[in-house]
């Protein structure tokens, strides 16, 4: 008997795979309750629009996803990112291990966890390195990412 919520899990990450922002947010409830190192706790629409941003501006994007399980209505899978840091130009491999549950067939919650600092340093070069690991550096980086989704949101609503 075939496992819905694995396959539920599956055609996220296959949508992800070919930078379909819209069959992505497709698996997601319509109260989504995301959170990320990048971007913190996002909710609703905003996911969606975080996804649409971010592979719209990726260059060099593919994904690969493996380890995926489930327990009852909760999911995990692991994931690892590549793609070219559209503000510096540099090669950027993100290492993300994601936690779901799941609701009447659709995941409810979701939360990403990859190393901020790690990211930084590729991301970012020689400041990563330095101060990446800082709360500062990493709150930084966060207020610039849900700043560039305000901003990527305002103009898709105009």
């Amino acid at each position: 008997m075939p496992n819905t919520n694995v396959e539920l899990i599956e055609r996220f990450y296959r949508a992800f795979q070919r930078a379909d922002a819209d069959a992505m947010a497709a698996c997601y409830a319509s109260d989504i309750r995301f959170e990320d190192p990048a971007f913190g706790l996002l909710h609703g629409r905003e996911v969606g629009d975080m996804w649409r941003m971010l592979l719209g501006r990726a260059a060099d994007f593919t994904l690969s996803f493996n380890g995926i399980s489930t327990l009852g209505q909760t999911a995990s899978a692991n994931a690892v990112a590549r793609y070219t840091y559209s503000a510096t130009g540099r090669a950027v491999v993100n290492e993300i291990a994601t936690k779901s549950a799941i609701r009447d067939g659709l995941i409810a919650e979701q939360t990403d966890a990859f190393d901020l600092w790690r990211w930084s340093r590729q991301a970012l070069g020689v400041s990563g390195w330095l101060f990446g690991w800082t709360p500062r550096m990493q709150s930084a980086i966060r207020t610039k990412a849900r700043r560039a989704l305000t901003d990527y949101r305002k103009r898709a609503a105009a």
